[in-house]
């Protein structure tokens, strides 16, 4: 389970971990619109007040996984629009982006794909530093 604050406080506060910090600061340097993926929730904006939770998505049988998958496609297109053709990053593990693959097609963009978690925090750690040098 991902490390997460023991109270109710922002989507954006209740994950501690290392990583998720780093992923943080890494898309928040971008100026882009960005959720957090939640097994307990689906999609989550950063600003949105939730409790902390037990639920992972690796734990959750394949049909629980597409079932999650669908209803965050359905978030997706009440937040972004049904037509949205922007470009979706995924900095999320594998089993939170695959229901989202098929809905995000050509305009999904995977930067960490194939990366292990410490070469993941030091991606994001040189992709922040970068930003931060412009």
């Amino acid at each position: 389970m991902a490390q997460k604050a023991a109270t109710r406080r922002r989507a954006a506060d209740l994950y501690q971990s290392d990583w998720f910090g780093k992923a943080r600061a890494y898309v928040e340097s971008t100026g882009s619109r960005w959720f957090i993926l939640s097994a307990e929730h689906g999609l989550l904006h950063p600003d949105t007040l939730v409790d902390p939770y037990d639920r992972a998505l690796a734990t959750m049988s394949a049909l629980d996984r597409r079932q999650w998958g669908a209803r965050v496609i359905a978030q997706l297109d009440e937040l972004l629009g049904f037509h949205f053709r922007g470009e979706i990053v995924f900095l999320a593990g594998r089993h939170y982006r695959a229901p989202l693959l098929g809905y995000a097609a050509a305009r999904a963009r995977v930067p960490m794909a194939g990366l292990g978690i410490g070469q993941q925090k030091a991606w994001l750690a040189a992709q922040l530093a970068a930003s931060r040098g412009k």
